[in-house]
């Protein structure tokens, strides 16, 4: 038997987006423990806005687990919020909200700056840095700085070592600003493991010293904000398609425009201005590679009669992917499939 440390990790109760909290437990097993292995725990709902003192117990469902390369015989659990019968799902539980699916498939990529001592990394101390247009897939120092570089590849690796699905991962358009995409099939997958890779970058950049800084529009001025666009594809979309049927759904995402924005990530209103590839945020429009329109079409969807997947570039940076999977899943859900 060896000892495993078991990383249990959950979403706060803060709104309007959760934070990731973790605490460890050390148990023993014959080999690498399967989900089925992995006991509920509890913690203190009161010390994350989960619960009241008088009454403070909350339940950690494990429902996804993952290997961490950091440490020896390391683990990590992701885990759902519950109430404290073990079944009923918190109200914080955005997770539980989602309808199960394995033939919805989602990918998102998430941008986010990299600060240190209140400003993106590469900045100077006064002042801003030579204007946009070098930094975007940068190579060199003067484009991508001395460390940003060794963070975001040590994060690749410790993410690849965990079994997350990482597509790739780019310097973007700002000075001190990176990408990573992740994909997954199944309508939860991508999500859970956005949360597990946000966990590995967040606790890696503590021993450089550096904050990340998933705000959408962290600098003011000429820069651009950072997204988190959401590329979706259900079966139907996939197999069947047709551009009756993707009229009817964009009609269906136009209707639904304030519902969307709610859970897309706070202070959006910055960053959706029509600048800087985006549409602004009390419009809804859709075009053929167009990344100034609230939803890109591939030309790959058009030219195989409206079939494939979408790009929805409205969700930001901070936003909680399984509210913004849940709310994409609903519109879907409200068109009639013939």
């Amino acid at each position: 038997m060896d000892k495993y440390v078991l990383e249990y990790l959950w979403l706060d109760g803060y709104t309007p987006v959760p934070n990731i909290r973790g605490k460890s437990q050390v148990k023993e097993y014959k080999s690498f423990p399967t989900l089925e292995q992995l006991p509920k725990w509890g913690f203190d709902g009161s010390s994350t806005k989960q619960a009241e003192g008088k009454s403070s117990d909350c339940v950690l469902k494990p429902v996804a687990v993952f290997p961490d390369s950091s440490r020896r015989n390391g683990v990590i659990v992701l885990c759902e919020v519950m109430m404290p019968d073990g079944e009923t799902p918190h109200p914080s539980n955005s997770r539980a909200t989602i309808l199960d699916d394995e033939n919805t498939w989602f990918g998102f990529e998430q941008e986010y700056f990299l600060f240190q001592d209140g400003r993106p990394l590469g900045f100077p101390q006064d002042g801003y840095p030579a204007p946009q247009g070098p930094y975007y897939c940068g190579v060199g120092y003067k484009a991508v700085g001395d460390i940003a570089r060794s963070i975001v590849n040590e994060h690749l690796d410790l993410c690849l070592d965990a079994g997350i699905n990482h597509e790739g991962i780019n310097a973007e358009v700002a000075k001190g600003q990176w990408e990573f995409q992740i994909f997954g099939k199944g309508s939860k997958k991508c999500a859970d493991q956005i949360w597990v890779a946000r966990y590995l970058l967040e606790r890696l950049c503590e021993k450089y010293g550096i904050d990340v800084e998933y705000r959408c529009k962290p600098i003011k001025g000429d820069w651009n904000g950072s997204g988190m666009h959401a590329n979706f594809s259900t079966e139907h979309l996939r197999e069947k398609g047709g551009k009756e049927y993707f009229d009817a759904l964009m009609a269906k995402f136009g209707e639904n425009v304030e519902e969307h924005i709610a859970v897309y990530g706070p202070d959006n209103h910055l960053r959706l201005t029509g600048l800087h590839e985006t549409q602004s945020i009390d419009k809804f429009s859709h075009g053929v590679a167009d990344r100034g329109a609230s939803i890109r079409v591939p030309h790959s969807f058009k030219n195989a009669d409206y079939k494939g997947y979408l790009e929805d570039r409205r969700p930001n940076s901070q936003g909680d992917p399984y509210q913004i999977a849940s709310r994409i899943l609903k519109t879907i859900s409200e068109v009639p499939i013939s």
